[in-house]
């Protein structure tokens, strides 16, 4: 799993951070992804959009990272969006239900 990310690229308290994830969410990589991406909660503006465009393989514990940070992101008052799923991600999201509880942009 390696993670990739972007800082707010505007000015203002809005702009969203976009991280970009690649590899494999699994059962060795989802404490690490959990550590980095409550660490990168404390410094995310009101909108953390996470990039699955390069998400090759994510396994029960990976969906468990990123329900857990949705709902740390709330608390915080802090949207979480996951874009660009490739089509077994979509499909994952899309049997487990959570693309209804997950704000999912193609």
């Amino acid at each position: 799993m390696t993670i990739d990310t972007r800082p707010p690229g505007g000015t203002g308290a809005s702009a969203p951070t976009t991280i970009h994830l690649s590899g494999e969410i699994n059962l060795f990589t989802s404490a690490a992804l959990r550590r980095q991406l409550l660490n990168e909660l404390d410094h995310s503006s009101s909108l953390l959009i996470l990039d699955l465009s390069q998400v090759t393989f994510c396994d029960a514990g990976g969906l468990a990272v990123l329900i857990g940070i949705q709902r740390r992101a709330r608390a915080q008052g802090i949207t979480l969006a996951l874009t660009a799923p490739r089509p077994y991600m979509s499909r994952l999201l899309r049997l487990t239900g959570l693309d209804r509880s997950l704000r999912v942009a193609a």
